[in-house]
């Protein structure tokens, strides 16, 4: 990431750290935190005893499970269900990106429109498609470039004015959602014992995706809680600190496919939403992952505070999941040469990810471990060799 996205990058973290600093202090908020802690130590302890009661629930509530193993698998799905249709709708979804859909869409020769304004203006960047935040993906870039990237890429020019922006960016949008009938989206939360998916947003994308024929939900299995009250107590809390407001314009509970009960109180499906609901739950190395690895919540609060990720930006993590969480998350959801690759010698290990972390992921801890291993396989860099040779001779590094 160059100097002025850097620069930027931090003002907004800046800006985020003010508004929800007195909102983190309030008493309420703290009783929220023991207990989202409670809940997703609990769940990831309890696993498997969640997918089992998740797949029977699913299908009461009439909404197809599907089961993927690896990310091929997902991508395999997701493709058989698209069909011929050659364009879908995408809201933000981290492990939407954990699968790279985009790059397999494409090679595919399928169109795929991300709906949310950060991520539409990242899809439309030449220099770089990667996102920054996973609450706010382009805020490494300024008004100015925003501007820049929208003008070249929609073919009208538009001033750096946020409202000019967002209505050429919406009216674009819309346009290319007018001919999907397929829409794909994560899930910020999942509720086993009810069958329901949680859904946070602010811009209202959601629901225009979700409203379509085809409603497909990629979902990590690490998403699962019991309940949809302790769902909505885990989005609450992710929203606190993602955004530093209470909650979020939009918390969508879907639980099947779109119906009415209105003649005869008879239950009649295909209403006004999605005919079809389908749940694609995903694995991709999660069951082997450490559980303390699966308790994040998603709010991004770690990389606000960390002191390399503040210095070089989304190059210390890995797809969707930046900073040290992301580094140590990919060597679950990849491999050992990935999680090298994206930063594990690069923390500092200060703990500073941990300390802002709502449910306390001892990252620092985790990734140490996993240096131990790294190095353990033959996966290091040369340059420390260098330094414990002279430790040994010398007594020092240099």
């Amino acid at each position: 990431m160059n100097k002025s996205h850097l620069k930027t990058m931090r003002q907004s973290f800046q800006l985020m750290e003010q508004r929800r600093k007195d909102l983190l202090d309030d008493k309420t908020t703290k009783d929220l935190i023991d207990r989202v802690k409670n809940i997703r130590e609990n769940a990831i302890d309890n696993l498997p005893i969640l997918i089992e009661s998740v797949k029977n629930r699913f299908k009461e509530n009439g909404i197809e499970l599907e089961y993927a193993e690896t990310a091929d698998d997902a991508l395999g799905i997701i493709h058989k269900i698209i069909g011929n249709n050659k364009i879908i709708g995408k809201s933000k979804s981290n492990t939407i990106s954990e699968i790279g859909l985009s790059d397999y869409l494409k090679s595919k020769q399928v169109k795929l429109v991300e709906t949310d304004l950060g991520d539409r203006i990242v899809q439309l960047n030449p220099e770089n498609n990667k996102s920054c935040h996973p609450i706010g993906p382009a805020l490494h870039l300024n008004i100015e470039r925003i501007a820049e990237i929208v003008s070249e890429n929609l073919g009208s020019k538009v001033n750096p004015e946020p409202r000019e922006i967002i209505d050429i960016v919406k009216s674009n949008v819309l346009e290319e959602l007018s001919e999907c009938s397929i829409g794909i989206t994560g899930a910020n939360s999942v509720a086993a014992d009810d069958g329901s998916i949680v859904i946070v947003h602010n811009e209202g994308n959601v629901n225009l995706v979700s409203m379509m024929d085809t409603h497909i939900v990629l979902v990590g299995i690490d998403k699962l809680v019991t309940t949809i009250e302790e769902a909505i107590s885990v989005v609450k809390l992710e929203t606190m600190y993602a955004t530093g407001t209470r909650v979020p314009s939009y918390i969508n509970i879907i639980s099947g496919p779109s119906k009415t009960a209105d003649i005869e109180k008879r239950l009649i499906e295909d209403m006004y939403g999605a005919k079809k609901v389908v749940v694609i739950l995903m694995d991709n190395g999660r069951s082997s992952a450490l559980k303390k690895c699966l308790w994040c919540i998603g709010c991004g609060s770690c990389i606000v505070s960390c002191p390399v990720y503040n210095a070089v930006g989304f190059d210390f993590g890995y797809r969707g999941y930046l900073g040290g969480r992301g580094v140590a998350f990919s060597k679950f959801i990849k491999n050992q040469e990935t999680s090298f690759k994206s930063g594990l010698f690069s923390c500092t290990l200060c703990g500073l990810c941990t300390l802002e972390c709502p449910v306390n992921i001892p990252t620092n801890e985790i990734i140490e471990k996993l240096r131990i291993g790294s190095v353990k396989s033959g996966c290091f860099h040369q340059k420390h060799v260098k330094i414990v040779d002279n430790i040994k001779k010398k007594g020092s590094p240099f």
